[in-house]
């Protein structure tokens, strides 16, 4: 069977590009493109612009303590990201990062993840404490919290369907992977603790409403930047307990983070935030050069799904007033949520029939009929994936 992509997400400012589906250059021979990863790679371009102000020079005799400063109660974290990152949050206006808020920096986020966990967790339970997650949620948490088999925690599932009168964990992803809804807790019973995953609370993706002011926030440098390789990832957390806990937990699995990605992370937050309040500066800053990016690519297939037959759909988004750009917005997200309107396996069906690799609805606890596709490849591989969309839309039409 063949079918095409429809469109019914809300619509947005219309594209600067000028037509749906732009030829790539090569890849369209390729067996396969895998679009099931959520690899940030969209951002290059605008990096390799950047040239030398992004450079780091490291000397020789440079960062080779364990230590980065021990009167702070995270003792690895270098002071320039610990300065680079209030700084950014305050130009972007997405979190509160006051005095009293303790900045961790971890190895990705996904470190920072089984920390707080940790910290969270009591060994004075007699049972493991259940961490939940309201579906669709992101696929590695289950993954991740069943990995160390530890008796501390445990997966429990869908937060819509929890209802022991235990205590609990909740994960909270806003905006949500895979499906870009801006969530809070669902459980909301006395004895739960909350994780709030902001990886994806950027103006390239989504309106800033508001400054957000949990307990325990966790952001990520490769969603905000696209550096992924460089690991780097970030906790706010207000009670010093679980921040010294979270410290404990990096220092016995990895005794600190390097100082050569934190340096080199500091450096371009630095820049993007230097950018955002240089009223001169001659083009876009890093969020608008990815606001504009995300915008033309969810009009591209926006476009491409109002010609098909309508057998996929798409979330719809509302446009809310952003307080960084200072004007209403559409909401990007970094994945594509697709369904299948004829109840068919989107993951399988897409594999079989056009050989796009996606990651299905079972990983993120919902039906087979949702598949995640990622929007943040490259432009050759983006167009390609549009390509091969256009090309079951055209066979459905008989072109």
């Amino acid at each position: 069977m063949v079918v095409g992509l429809v469109e019914t997400a809300v619509p947005t400012a219309k594209s600067t590009i000028s037509s749906v589906v732009k030829k790539p250059t090569f890849l369209s021979s390729d067996p396969i493109i895998n679009v099931a990863r959520g690899d940030p790679t969209i951002y290059e371009p605008y990096w390799k612009k950047m040239g030398d102000r992004c450079k780091v020079v490291i000397a020789g005799d440079e960062f080779m303590s364990y230590f980065c400063n021990t009167m702070n109660l995270c003792w690895f974290l270098l002071p320039e990201l610990d300065n680079a990152i209030r700084t950014l949050h305050r130009v972007v206006g997405n979190a509160m990062v006051d005095d009293d808020r303790f900045i961790i920096v971890g190895n990705g986020s996904t470190q920072l993840f089984h920390a707080l966990l940790y910290a969270l967790s009591s060994p004075d339970l007699p049972e493991p404490i259940n961490v939940v997650a309201a579906a669709p949620f992101y696929s590695s948490y289950p993954e991740e919290t069943k990995f160390l088999r530890s008796k501390l925690y445990k997966w429990a599932g869908d937060a819509n369907c929890y209802d022991k009168d235990e205590p609990y964990i909740e994960v909270v992803t806003s905006p949500n992977n895979p499906d870009g809804s801006i969530r809070g807790t669902v459980v909301n019973r006395e004895g739960g603790k909350a994780i709030h995953d902001l990886a994806y609370y950027w103006p390239q993706y989504a309106p800033i409403t508001s400054k957000a002011d949990h307990d325990a926030m966790l952001f990520t440098f490769s969603k905000a930047t696209g550096h992924a390789g460089t690991r780097i990832g970030w906790a706010i957390v207000k009670d010093k307990v679980i921040a010294a806990k979270i410290v404990k937990f990096i220092e016995v699995s990895s005794i600190g983070v390097s100082r050569e990605a934190q340096l080199r992370a500091a450096k371009i937050l630095g820049v993007i935030a230097d950018d955002c309040r240089n009223l001169d500066l001659k083009g876009e800053n890093f969020f608008e050069y990815g606001r504009r990016l995300m915008s033309e690519r969810w009009g591209k297939l926006r476009e491409l799904g109002m010609k098909s037959n309508g057998l996929f759909s798409l979330p719809k988004y509302p446009r809310d007033y952003c307080k960084f750009t200072g004007e209403y917005t559409d909401s990007n997200p970094a994945f594509a949520w697709l369904k299948s309107n004829e109840v068919l396996n989107c993951e399988n069906l897409l594999r079989d029939e056009s050989k796009i690799i996606t990651r299905g609805g079972p990983s993120f606890g919902v039906d087979s009929t949702y598949t995640r596709v990622s929007m943040l490849s490259r432009d050759v591989e983006f167009e390609l994936l549009l390509e091969r969309l256009a090309a079951i839309k055209g066979t459905v039409n008989g072109n």
